[in-house]
Parts: C-alpha cells; sequence; structure tokens
C-alpha cells in the first residue's frame, strides 16, 4: 500500500513542481510522477537535515523542500527530454 501513496505523492508533488515554472513542460505523466518520488524522497532528506522533518501540524517546510528539489529535477530533466524526441 505503501507503494501506491508513494505514487499519488510523486503525481502530486511533480505536478506541482511543473506548476511552480515559467512556460510548458512537455515530459510524459510517468516521468512527472518519477521525478515527483525522487524529490519527495531528496525532499524528505534534506528536511531531516535541517531538523525540519517533522514538526506539530502539517509539514510545510518539508512540502517546500519536496516541491522545490522536484521542481529542479523538471527544469533539469525537460531539456534533455525535448532534445531527445524532437
Amino acid at each position: 500500500m505503501s507503494f501506491l501513496w508513494a505514487i499519488i505523492a510523486g503525481l502530486i508533488i511533480g505536478l506541482l513542481a511543473k506548476l511552480v515554472l515559467p512556460g510548458r513542460q512537455p515530459i510524459p505523466l510517468w516521468l512527472t510522477i518519477v521525478l515527483g518520488v525522487v524529490g519527495a524522497l531528496v525532499g524528505n532528506a534534506l528536511a531531516s537535515a535541517f531538523g525540519v522533518r517533522d514538526t506539530g501540524g502539517i509539514d510545510w517546510i518539508r512540502h517546500i523542500f519536496q516541491i522545490g528539489v522536484a521542481a529542479v529535477l523538471v527544469a533539469c530533466v525537460t531539456p534533455l527530454w525535448t532534445r531527445r524526441h524532437a
């Protein structure tokens, strides 16, 4: 069941990452999910390193880290994807 939640979280984080970036990112949905999952994992590690992974209430800082990392990944992968599939 946690695998399913990882895919759902990856989808949400990946789509939010694409939303914060300017312009259009013509990458497929599966790649958005993969980058969202990787962004979530790296964002969790960064939040743990900064000591803000588990806070009272909603962990906004952790989510910002996750979306930020996913946005950087989307920004780096999109030109590679479009160049390869042009």
